[in-house]
C-alpha cells in the first residue's frame, strides 16, 4: 500500500510540474530573465526555506548536525540543475511544452534513475532482486514512450510549418541543443537528492518523518537559484531590463506579472514537495522514484499540451503518434509500480 501511495504522490508532483509554465502565457511586458528570476526566487529560494521550517522539527539542530560534505555536494549538484532548468525554460520558447519535456525529461529519466545506484556500485546487485526486471522494463518502456513523444514533436514541427501563416518561434535547431543540455543537467538533481540523504536522516532523527527530504531542498534548490541568479543578472545588465521589476504598465500589469511568477514558483516547488513524499515510500527500489516522476511528467505535460491546443493544427498521423506515446508511458508507470510492489514483499 505504501508503494501505491508513493506513486500517487509522484503523480500529483508530476502534474504540478507539467503545468508550472502555463502562467507564463499571462505575463506581458517582461523579458524572459525578469520572469524567470522572479519565479526562481519563489521555487528555489523562498519556498524550500519556508516549507522546511514548517515541516522539520528542531530544524536548527538538524542543520547543526548535518554532515558538511553532504550539504556542499547537494548544493553543487543543485547549481548544475539550475543551469539545466534555465536551459529548459529557454527550450520551451523554441519547441513548446510537449517536445521540451519529451527530449529533456527523457534523458533525465534514464540518467537520473541509474546514476545513484551506479555511483554506489549497487546497480548489478539491485537488478538481481525480486521485481527488478519490472523496474528495468519500466525504465526502458518509459524511454521508448518519451522517444515516441519526440517523434510526435518532430511531426508537429512539420505540421506547424505547413499550417502556420506568418512567423513562428518554433525552431528545432535552437531548441534541440537546449533540450539535451537541460536533460543531462536536470538528471543531476536526482543525484543531488541522493547525496543529501545523510541530511535527511538527521531530520528523521528529530521527527521529520515522511517530510525529511524537505531539508535537502534547502541546499539543492538554493544551488539552483545561485546559477539562475548569475545568468539572469548577466542578461539584465546586457539588455538593461532591471527596471521591469517596478514598471507598472496598464491594467495593473506589474501585479499580474508578479502573481503569475509566484504561481509558477508554487507549482514548480510543489513537484519537489510531493516528490519527497513519494520518494520515501518506494522502499527497496527508491531510486526508481526519479523514473516514475519523469515519465509521469512527460505524460501529464503531453496531455497539457493537448488541452492548451498546442497540437490543434496537427495532422491525424501526429495525434495518433502522440496517443500511442501516452499509452506506452502509462504502461511504463504500471511496470515500475508493480516492480516496486514486488520489491516490498
Amino acid at each position: 500500500m505504501e508503494v501505491i501511495t508513493g506513486v500517487i504522490f509522484h503523480s500529483v508532483g508530476a502534474s504540478c510540474a507539467a503545468m508550472c509554465y502555463t502562467p507564463q502565457r499571462k505575463v506581458a511586458k517582461w523579458s524572459w530573465q525578469t520572469y524567470w528570476l522572479a519565479q526562481a526566487a519563489v521555487c528555489w529560494l523562498l519556498l524550500p526555506l519556508v516549507i522546511a521550517w514548517i515541516t522539520i522539527p528542531q530544524i536548527d539542530k538538524v542543520l547543526q548536525e548535518a554532515p558538511t560534505d553532504a550539504m556542499i555536494k547537494t548544493f553543487i549538484y543543485g547549481v548544475a540543475y539550475g543551469i539545466g532548468g534555465t536551459a529548459f525554460g529557454m527550450a520551451i520558447r523554441y519547441v513548446g511544452f510537449s517536445l521540451t519535456y519529451a527530449i529533456a525529461v527523457g534523458i533525465s529519466c534514464v540518467l537520473g534513475t541509474l546514476l545513484p545506484p551506479l555511483v554506489h556500485g549497487q546497480l548489478v546487485s539491485l537488478f538481481s532482486q525480486n521485481g527488478a526486471s519490472f523496474i528495468m522494463a519500466g525504465i526502458i518502456i518509459g524511454a521508448l514512450g518519451i522517444a515516441c513523444c519526440g517523434v510526435a514533436g518532430r511531426f508537429k514541427e512539420h505540421d506547424l510549418k505547413l499550417n502556420t501563416t506568418g512567423k513562428t518561434s518554433f525552431s528545432l535547431a535552437k531548441g534541440l541543443p537546449l533540450c539535451f543540455l537541460a536533460g543531462v543537467l536536470s538528471a543531476v538533481y536526482g543525484f543531488s537528492i541522493d547525496q543529501g540523504e545523510p541530511i535527511a536522516e538527521v531530520a528523521a532523527k528529530y521527527g521529520g518523518g515522511n517530510f525529511k527530504i524537505n531539508i535537502v531542498y534547502i541546499f539543492s534548490n538554493s544551488g539552483a537559484f545561485v546559477s539562475t541568479l548569475i545568468y539572469c543578472i548577466y542578461l539584465h545588465r546586457k539588455e538593461k531590463t532591471f527596471g521591469e521589476y517596478r514598471q507598472q504598465g496598464p491594467h495593473n500589469r506589474l501585479l499580474v506579472n508578479f502573481v503569475m511568477a509566484v504561481l509558477t514558483g508554487l507549482l514548480w516547488y510543489s513537484q519537489f514537495f510531493f516528490y519527497g513524499l513519494g520518494h520515501v515510500r518506494m522502499g527497496k527500489y527508491q531510486y526508481s522514484s526519479w523514473a516514475i516522476h519523469m515519465i509521469m511528467l512527460v505524460l501529464f505535460s503531453s496531455v497539457a499540451g493537448l488541452l492548451m491546443k498546442e497540437w490543434m493544427k496537427c495532422r491525424r498521423k501526429t495525434i495518433v503518434t502522440l496517443v500511442l506515446a501516452l499509452f506506452i508511458l502509462v504502461t511504463a508507470v504500471l511496470a515500475l509500480t508493480y516492480g516496486n510492489y514486488l520489491g516490498s514483499l
